[in-house]
């Protein structure tokens, strides 16, 4: 039996049961690819992220997310998660790299009580997506769409966005692809709900990639640089959102709920 250290966080939290969940689990050298999905699948989280040290130099540690389906491209709160997990066993430390696949080099920095997180900013541009609309059903106001398969539907307000009963079935029949609904929000400046059915997780609790969408679509919309965001999951979290230049910046909190162990 072989025995890999587990860690559950709850990102973008301040307290247990909110945020986002993300399975961490280091790794002195990297599994088989089936053995790391299987896992994924196992902890059934959206996503459980990997890491090992970074031989490179480019980085301190290379890092992969997988959910229960699918290794994916991009996941900012398993990476947040991951972050906190190594940052926590260092209180000198103040910032961890992390090389990635296909996202290039991500940074975790201290911030406050929490941390922040650089990831690429994905700036859409305007789309029509009459299917799309028709299987989430309101009336968007505008839509707008990336390459990396994210699509944005910005509603009039908050309380359109959380009237969507969005047809899960046939979205995920689409593939997988980010649906991110968005309106000004009531006590934040910007809320969002995202559903990511075609990678297995219906709607995610809180979505580090799709803030990498919404910060430069939203810092255009409100003509500002930084805000702050709420995703109004069923778990909900806070995101405080900042573009510089070509990178979006994601601040948020982490609390870890388990330190155990995986068992092979």
């Amino acid at each position: 039996m072989t025995t890999l250290p587990y860690y559950h966080v709850d990102a973008f939290a301040d307290r247990p049961f909110t945020g986002n969940q993300a399975a961490v689990m280091p790794l002195t050298s990297w599994l088989d690819d089936s053995i790391l999905q299987a896992i994924g699948e196992e902890n059934n989280f959206a996503e459980t992220a990997f890491y090992v040290p970074d031989n490179s130099g480019d980085a301190d540690y290379e890092l992969r997310w997988f959910t229960p389906t699918l290794e994916i491209a991009l996941c900012g709160h398993a990476t947040l998660a991951s972050g906190h997990i190594i940052l926590s066993q260092d209180p000198d430390q103040q910032q961890v790299t992390f090389r990635t696949r296909t996202a290039g080099v991500l940074t975790v920095v201290r911030d406050g009580e929490g941390y922040a997180l650089d990831l690429p900013a994905y700036p859409p541009a305007p789309s029509a997506m009459p299917e799309i609309v028709a299987l989430i059903g309101g009336s968007p106001v505008e839509t707008q769409f990336h390459e990396g398969r994210y699509n944005v539907l910005r509603y009039e307000n908050a309380e359109d966005v959380l009237a969507l009963k969005p047809d899960m079935k046939a979205l995920a029949a689409r593939g997988n692809e980010q649906l991110i609904c968005t309106a000004p929000g009531k006590d934040t400046d910007v809320l969002s709900r995202v559903f990511v059915p075609g990678a297995g997780v219906d709607e995610d609790s809180v979505t580090g990639s799709a803030h990498a969408v919404l910060t430069p679509f939203w810092a255009k919309q409100l003509g500002r640089d930084s805000f702050t965001a709420y995703q109004a999951s069923q778990r909900g979290g806070y995101v405080n959102c900042r573009l510089d230049g070509d990178r979006a910046w994601l601040g948020g909190q982490c609390v870890t709920v388990v330190d155990g162990a995986f068992n092979l």
